[in-house]
């Protein structure tokens, strides 16, 4: 359900492309020091989103220094680490886990009931660390967990549901901040959970399992005799509900006095965003000349 929120990256300048860098792998070190390689599975996208609009608007205390990993042993690489790296890195795992759980329960996938074990300390660890917070993440995920499972087909209370789970990681302090903070959370939240849905219709659709856009889905196919054109019907009627999320998010955004990183936050939110919709499209399209032939 992650890793959607990336950058374009053609749009973006080479200075600005090593800063995003440099903050991915920040995270990446993090996550290594605090859960071991295991924990650097947990990296994604959206967490260094996170961690990068949280660094913009505080303006924290910086560490940058050069590096070598496994991933890349032979040319040092620009890590860039505070606060925010640390705290991104904590909310990446504990999705992670949730995500893990969530995935062995109903699909009995076992590498990921293995790999909560293995990251189920220093889970207990962050969840120390943020009582309430987490707190408050696992009673929405357990409230998501019940609308899929009693197939629950409103759009805007199931996204919202991920939405709220998503304010609850941008809320960093409680501050003048704390609610445009929550709203543009609230809003990638939906974004993420309407994408993921986008991205998993089709394998849904074969085996039967709950996604919230089956109905738009099926009201597309029944309102077209080409499957092409419902295909394409179907991906226009979810760019415009994704549309109204990220317009909400970028909205949100222009609220904060962002300076650091805002043309990279802004690169994700007007552009990044849309390249994985499009290559989903794309499969989604590739799928249907397969079944022509």
């Amino acid at each position: 359900m992650f890793g959607y929120i990336i950058f374009n990256k053609p749009e973006l300048k080479f200075r600005e492309f090593d800063e995003y860098r440099a903050c991915y792998c920040g995270i990446c070190r993090q996550l290594k020091q605090n859960s071991g390689r295991k924990g650097q599975f947990a990296l994604n996208y959206d967490v260094t989103f996170l961690s990068m609009l949280l660094t913009g608007l505080y303006e924290p205390v910086c560490t940058e220094r050069k590096i070598r990993c496994m991933i890349h042993p032979f040319k040092k690489r620009n890590i860039m680490e505070n606060e925010f790296s640390v705290y991104s890195a904590d909310m990446g795992l504990l999705l992670m886990y949730y995500k893990c759980v969530d995935d062995w329960k109903d699909e009995k996938k076992l590498f990921r009931y293995i790999y909560a074990g293995l990251i189920r300390k220093k889970v207990c660890r962050i969840k120390g660390k943020y009582p309430e917070k987490c707190g408050n993440i696992e009673k929405l995920l357990n409230t998501l967990s019940e609308y899929e499972n009693s197939g629950v087909c409103n759009i805007d209370m199931v996204s919202g549901c991920f939405g709220n789970i998503m304010s609850e990681l941008f809320e960093y302090k409680d501050d003048i901040w704390k609610d445009t903070l929550r709203n543009l959370g609230f809003y990638m939240g939906k974004y993420i959970y309407l994408m993921d849905a986008y991205d998993d219709i089709m394998d849904d659709i074969k085996t039967g399992s709950y996604n919230i856009l089956r109905d738009v889905y099926e009201k597309s196919i029944s309102e077209h005799t080409d499957r092409r054109e419902a295909l394409m019907d179907f991906s226009d009627k979810c760019r415009k509900l994704m549309t109204m999320m990220i317009t909400e998010c970028a909205r949100q955004f222009e609220k904060l006095p962002v300076i650091i990183y805002a043309d990279i936050l802004r690169n994700i939110l007007y552009s990044g965003v849309w390249c994985r919709f499009n290559e989903i499209t794309a499969k989604l399209l590739k799928t249907c000349k397969k079944e022509e032939k």
